[in-house]
């Protein structure tokens, strides 16, 4: 009977379980990819030069961290990234709570923001690159100009959704708007503000090796690149999955800081 009850909670939506299970089931997942990737590799079903072995990935990875080429391009791309998504989210978290609250900010800056949102930012590196060249700078431009809009878009969407009961209640008992703003609208925003970031984070990493791999002359995507170059896929899957793991990492930092810094949200 208890096997049926589980069973039933784990097809049930939403309902929570245990964390144990959560990290058995990734676990689960992950080595069963592993398994299968092995499969094809030592059993010969494809070929080495188009994906190679578990083995012969670390062993690559082994190789860069001895000769400390990985930590200088990984350096590079984390300067870049970080940059570039700072200055982005300084500006636009701000700009889009304004523009899903006020309705005169939404009406000035809303079709601007529409139509840049649209323009596909990597066809704007050739530019970007006569206009800065190809150092940090054009990088960082990149990035910017690749989430900026999108955050002021989901963050304007976060605070739109704000029930407006909640406001009316406050400004019964007395709050100024500029309270109502500061106790009442920017917390409720706040969670939802995380969640974009942690998407918006996503979008940066794949503008940065979009932007690297176009021209650079360092970072992780500048590495992958010239992995191809010299037909060694190995190193390839060895950038592809540190540039995973570190916005894996990223992602669970954003995770923790909401948990820490915001006890009212509802994340896990």
């Amino acid at each position: 009977m208890a096997t049926r009850v589980s069973i039933d909670r784990l097809l049930t939506p939403k309902k929570s379980i245990p964390y144990s299970l959560e990290i058995g089931a990734g676990v689960s997942v992950a080595l069963g990819i592993l398994v299968v990737w092995g499969l094809l590799t030592y059993g010969g079903v494809i070929n080495p030069n188009f994906l190679p072995s578990p083995g012969s990935v670390l062993q690559a990875f082994f190789k860069l961290v001895e000769n400390g080429s990985l930590f200088k391009h990984m350096k590079v791309s984390l300067t870049e990234i970080y940059i570039g998504f700072f200055l982005s989210s300084l500006f636009a978290i701000p700009i889009g709570i304004f523009m899903g609250s006020f309705r005169i900010v939404a009406a000035a800056i809303e079709p601007v923001v529409n139509f840049m949102r649209y323009l596909p930012v990597t066809s704007m590196i050739p530019l970007l690159i006569l206009w800065i060249g190809i150092g940090l700078e054009e990088k960082i431009a990149v990035i910017f100009l690749g989430t900026f809009f999108q955050q002021i878009v989901l963050a304007a969407d976060v605070a739109s959704k704000v029930p407006d009961d909640i406001m009316n209640v406050t400004y019964t008992l007395g709050a100024s708007k500029r309270q109502i703003v500061t106790r009442v609208l920017i917390p409720a925003t706040l969670p939802g503000v995380m969640d974009t970031l942690r998407v918006t984070m996503g979008w940066a990493w794949t503008f940065l090796v979009v932007a690297e791999l176009v021209a650079a002359n360092a970072g992780l995507g500048y590495m992958i690149l010239q992995a191809m170059r010299g037909l060694h896929p190995d190193r390839i899957f060895v950038g592809i999955f540190v540039i995973g793991f570190l916005g894996l990492a990223t992602d669970l930092g954003f995770k923790w800081a909401t948990r820490l810094m915001m006890p009212w949200s509802t994340a896990r």
